[in-house]
């Protein structure tokens, strides 16, 4: 069964890759989605990491290829990608898109798609927008980090640990802020 599932993500990937010039994946919670005892086997058999890794390095060996990741926190669903408004909150029974502000009714999924190419077109014009490939790449969390999380705790300074003051690559980064979402969707029409 192994020996299936690896060849069939590796023909899916090689397929994508040799097939499209921009691919676009989101940065999913997946230690988050496998809690659920509903879906966690259907989520583990996917092999989600796998994918995004596979496309990761044969879009690096493919030059005229290029791959986009969208940021965790992207709101892809509960953006209209007519107007650009965002709702708060969108449960995951609800499958229509109904926007408040322009009355935009669609499917969640089609919406999203539309979001993402969105992203990805703004991407590759180089805007700066989150998962542009031309700014500076982004330090990697720890597995289970989130925006949520305090990096240091309140009344303290963050000090190095390193000897001679000595700062290692990913402390030396700093964030870039990124377009508002309206922006974004503005700039690619």
């Amino acid at each position: 069964m192994a020996n299936l599932r690896a060849d069939a993500l590796h023909k899916l990937t090689t397929s994508i890759a040799a097939e499209y010039g921009t691919i676009v994946v989101e940065d999913l919670n997946v230690a988050g989605m496998l809690r659920n005892r509903r879906l966690a086997r259907r989520i583990a058999d996917a092999g989600f990491g796998e994918i995004r890794r596979q496309l990761e390095y044969k879009t690096r060996q493919r030059h005229a290829t290029r791959l986009v990741v969208a940021d965790r926190w992207y709101p892809s669903s509960k953006t209209c990608s007519e107007c650009g408004a965002v709702k708060v909150k969108l449960p995951l029974h609800v499958r229509t898109y109904e926007c408040d502000a322009c009355g935009l009714i669609i499917d969640r999924d089609e919406n999203a798609a539309l979001n993402l190419a969105a992203l990805a077109a703004a991407a590759v014009t180089g805007t700066g927008v989150a998962g542009d490939q031309d700014t500076a790449p982004a330090a990697s969390k720890p597995r289970g980090a989130d925006r949520k999380t305090r990096g240091t705790r309140p009344g303290r300074t963050a000090r190095t640990g390193r000897a001679g003051g000595a700062t290692l690559p990913h402390q030396r980064q700093t964030e870039t802020r990124d377009r508002t979402q309206a922006e974004a969707l503005t700039l690619w029409r």
